[in-house]
């Protein structure tokens, strides 16, 4: 298997990326509203996003009303942070192999990276 081959498309989308980060630190959730403006994206750009997470089981979406005011609250799934760990998984190793490939002297600065196999 060669490098990044473990690299899923689905999180390397870099508004993915930042909406996974933050969807991993907030138990409960997020809603849309904190969401949109922690990732700093539009309505259209965060739902166009969602979608695709949506879809392949990454985030569960419920939409519920606070009286009478419709919430969309945003949560990763256990399988999302699993896939997502995954994925930081196989990046790190990239990385690692990126570096020691692009700047092997400063293989010895970061300790905590993974060595590549």
């Amino acid at each position: 298997m060669g490098i990044g081959e473990n690299i899923e498309r689905l999180f390397h989308e870099p508004a993915r990326l930042i909406v996974m980060t933050e969807l991993c630190g907030a138990k409960g959730g997020l809603s849309f509203s904190q969401l949109k403006s922690s990732c700093n994206l539009t309505d259209g750009n965060l739902s166009r996003h969602l979608a695709a997470l949506e879809k392949a089981q990454a985030v569960s979406i419920q939409k519920t009303f606070v009286g009478s005011k419709p919430r969309t609250t945003i949560a990763v799934t256990l399988r999302g942070r699993r896939d997502f760990l995954k994925y930081l998984d196989a990046l790190e190793d990239l990385l690692a192999a990126a570096l020691r490939k692009a700047r092997p002297e400063r293989l010895r600065l970061l300790p905590t990276l993974k060595p590549v196999r």
